[in-house]
């Protein structure tokens, strides 16, 4: 079975309070980018001797990781499911990752919910969307969305999910992954939390949507001064909106139907002033 896990960005990112349990509850839209996602291949082993755990592989192709494979997501979504439903027997996993790693695009995470996809349906466990939310729910705050895998305002640690009915279809969007990493608790540093703790309603507009902005660029932008300088080069190139995704360290702007020739020239601004970048420029579906 051939699927491939995509990758997201967060239009928004409000930080509401620290909670007991060391998370933060936050306010974000997800929105799935289709363009630019992970291969990963699924194969039931069959065996007539036996379901030993020695029959189960894990290879891994294109970009590295910064982990073991036993620490890898998917596995981790394998032990946990095979431990839940004892039909599910040992599998052959083959992983072409091609989502960079840190870069506030949800790859890992959109790996394990798709091994979840996997699963339910090559050892047919008959598992709702919901049930498969809950599955994946302890593996990570972002793997709900790979789930649903639509537009999405996310509330508590990223796992409650409200449909939203707003796309950005048509629009051009490019991407920049600089070569910068940003783990998760170095954007937390320093991160000022507003005393205004009351929730806030999604969304309804696309006018809306591009209102929202990103907490941690507060932070992440001070530490990282590039990341700011991207995000200028692509409002200066016509982007009607400009953040950087997540807690970093990809920035991305989104460009009108009629602005394509602007979206061209702030790609080649950006190729021209960076280096070591991945940069997609793709048209949203």
């Amino acid at each position: 079975m051939l699927l491939f896990p995509n990758c997201k960005i967060n239009i928004g990112l409000r930080v509401v309070r620290k909670r007991e349990d060391g998370y933060h509850d936050i306010e974000t839209v997800f929105y799935p980018i289709k363009g630019l996602r992970d291969e990963l291949e699924v194969e039931r082993v069959y065996s007539q001797e036996s379901r030993a755990q020695s029959d189960l592989s894990f290879v891994q192709e294109g970009l590295a990781v910064d982990c073991a494979a036993e620490d890898n997501l998917i596995m981790k979504c394998y032990r946990q499911m095979a431990e839940r439903y004892p039909q599910i027997g040992p599998v052959r996993i083959r992983l072409r990752k091609n989502i960079p790693f840190g870069a506030g695009l949800g790859g890992g995470s959109s790996d394990a919910a798709h091994m979840a996809i996997a699963l339910n349906e090559l050892f047919a466990l008959g598992l709702s969307r919901e049930e498969l939310v809950q599955e994946v729910r302890s593996l990570g705050a972002d793997c709900a969305i790979f789930i649903y895998n639509e537009p999405c305002f996310a509330t508590g640690i990223g796992d409650i999910l409200t449909p939203l009915p707003l796309s950005l279809s048509g629009r051009r969007i490019i991407m920049v992954k600089p070569d910068i990493h940003v783990s998760t608790r170095e954007a937390y540093l320093g991160l000022a939390l507003s005393a205004d703790t009351a929730p806030h309603t999604p969304p309804c507009t696309i006018e809306e949507m591009l209102r929202l902005s990103n907490d941690f660029e507060q932070t992440v932008f001070a530490l990282h001064p590039k990341l700011a300088e991207i995000k200028q080069h692509l409002i200066d190139a016509g982007a009607v909106y400009a953040a950087m995704s997540g807690s970093g360290s990809t920035v991305f702007g989104l460009f009108e139907n009629d602005t394509e020739s602007s979206a061209h020239a702030g790609r080649r601004l950006l190729d021209e002033q960076t280096a070591s970048m991945v940069i997609l420029d793709d048209t949203l579906a």
